[in-house]
């Protein structure tokens, strides 16, 4: 049977991603317990596993309270930062899931932070705060080396693959991404899609990974359009990838 997806708002923007068969449930970054498991209450739903991506409090603050109702297994980093993870993953491995029935192959992808995990099966990924919607994570403890090879691993999935990330920051990448590439048709396409979804109080998300890499500036760092906007607004940067990248990234922590 196929799974179903919810996304769960929690916090000021966070989603809880659920994904389901109509019995039993994952839940991906509870960073609270109240509002994930009422969700699970007023859908009837029981908890399967709980799918934990990087160590971040927003990410990781419900997962103590989940569990007191919810003996379940908690898949996620070998970071002792998580103590609540029971099956630690690393690149490569892979996740099994009795119910619901669900296979995700484990790839890393530091960056937002030193030990960052996404899963990928489905037809789609959950990657926390390395890839957004037009955007991507800061870099909290890792290098642009790092978080641009994390992002090119993203990008290089299938391009059908369903993009569901952490934050609903659509609209203000929309922004930024606007001042890379103002001529870019795609970019202001999701522009005016994301603002019109929002107002109707609903989520942009999840995004294609096909879709991303027409108009995620984070994506396109080897794009002549990327590489001139940034050399522009920081004059002196070359068109090694990593260095616009992190030019890029630096733009938009100031934006």
């Amino acid at each position: 049977m196929p799974l179903s997806i919810d996304a769960i708002p929690t916090l000021e923007s966070n989603y809880v991603w659920a994904l389901h068969d109509g019995r039993h449930a994952i839940l991906v970054d509870p960073g609270e317990s109240d509002a994930p498991l009422r969700w699970l209450s007023e859908n009837g739903l029981a908890l399967g596993a709980l799918l934990i991506t990087h160590h971040h409090w927003d990410h990781t603050d419900g997962i103590d309270g989940i569990l007191a109702k919810h003996r379940v297994p908690v898949y996620g980093p070998d970071d002792e930062r998580i103590p609540q993870v029971d099956h630690a993953l690393q690149e490569g491995d892979r996740v099994d899931i009795d119910v619901p029935t669900a296979h995700f192959e484990v790839l890393s992808v530091p960056g937002h932070t030193s030990i960052h995990l996404a899963f990928f099966g489905h037809r789609l990924v959950l990657c926390g705060d390395a890839l957004f919607s037009v955007g991507c994570g800061r870099m909290f403890e890792g290098s642009p080396g790092q978080m641009l090879a994390s992002l090119d691993k993203l990008a290089g999935l299938p391009a059908d693959t369903r993009v569901l990330c952490a934050h609903e920051y659509t609209v203000a990448n929309c922004r930024f991404a606007l001042s890379v590439e103002p001529d870019n048709e795609d970019l202001r396409e999701r522009a005016r899609e994301a603002e019109a979804i929002r107002q109707r109080g609903e989520a942009t998300l999840p995004s294609i990974i096909g879709a991303e890499r027409r108009f995620n500036p984070f994506l396109r760092t080897r794009e002549p359009s990327v590489i001139e906007a940034v050399r522009q607004h920081e004059p002196g940067c070359g068109d090694d990838p990593v260095e616009v990248f992190a030019a890029l990234r630096r733009w938009k922590d100031s934006f």
